[in-house]
């Protein structure tokens, strides 16, 4: 069964590659906070989920984001772009790093999580996990003078980033269904983030020798292989 974990202080990557600190953007351009940490599978070392501190505009602080939605913003360098506006992220039930330490906890954490993404302003499809597109007002650079681009560049970047963001597919958050999309981010997400992984992954033994249940689960093989040999099959 898959075992998630964050990373909190510990660093599997040279710091120009840390994905952490990058800022994350939603519909209009508006700053939605920065990338705090990550929750990653501690059996493969794939980032499921990044932590977004709001640096205090959501009343929880912190909100999590299926990585899968996450595009590199090209009006931001080495920064992302998510498909949601502040009034959706703020139909998401509360994050809280401590219900990681149970399975059960972050079960029903994960299913009220899901629920939240088929209610309200964020729709799906009949039948479909594909989130309706949204309607021309709501998207980056549709209103308001801030939000509008200036510029035959900026206005690509603008297209671009709304592009990405709204981009169909495998890269769709799962209305509904027991299992979340768990395959990393397929493309889109630039060379920072492409490092952060790979450095996770290959370093993934090392981040995760601290962690209680990873260490409980080696020490179980460990005495199997040891009854193995003793009984001598």
């Amino acid at each position: 069964m898959a075992h998630y974990g964050t990373l909190r202080n510990v660093f599997p990557s040279a710091a120009t590659d840390d994905i952490r600190g990058a800022h994350v953007y939603g519909k209009q351009d508006k700053k939605l906070g920065k990338i705090a940490d990550v929750i990653f599978d501690h059996n493969n070392g794939n980032i499921i989920y990044v932590v977004v501190d709001t640096g205090g505009w959501l009343s929880s602080k912190k909100f999590i984001l299926p990585a899968n939605q996450l595009s590199e913003s090209a009006r931001h360098e080495h920064d992302y772009v998510v498909d949601l506006g502040q009034d959706q992220i703020e139909k998401f039930p509360a994050y809280s790093e401590q219900d990681l330490e149970s399975e059960e906890s972050w079960d029903l954490y994960e299913n009220r999580y899901r629920d939240s993404w088929s209610e309200g302003s964020i729709l799906h499809r009949e039948g479909s996990s594909r989130a309706i597109t949204p309607p021309p007002q709501d998207m980056a650079g549709a209103t308001g003078p801030k939000a509008a681009p200036s510029g035959p560049r900026e206005v690509e970047n603008a297209e671009a980033d709304l592009e990405a963001a709204s981009a169909p597919g495998d890269r769709v958050f799962p209305a509904s269904g027991r299992e979340l999309d768990r395959n990393p981010v397929p493309g889109s997400v630039g060379s920072r983030w492409e490092a952060f992984q790979e450095s996770l992954r290959n370093r993934r033994k090392e981040v995760t020798s601290s962690c209680p249940q990873c260490g409980k689960s080696a020490d179980t093989a460990t005495g199997g292989e040891r009854n193995t040999r003793g009984t001598g099959t």
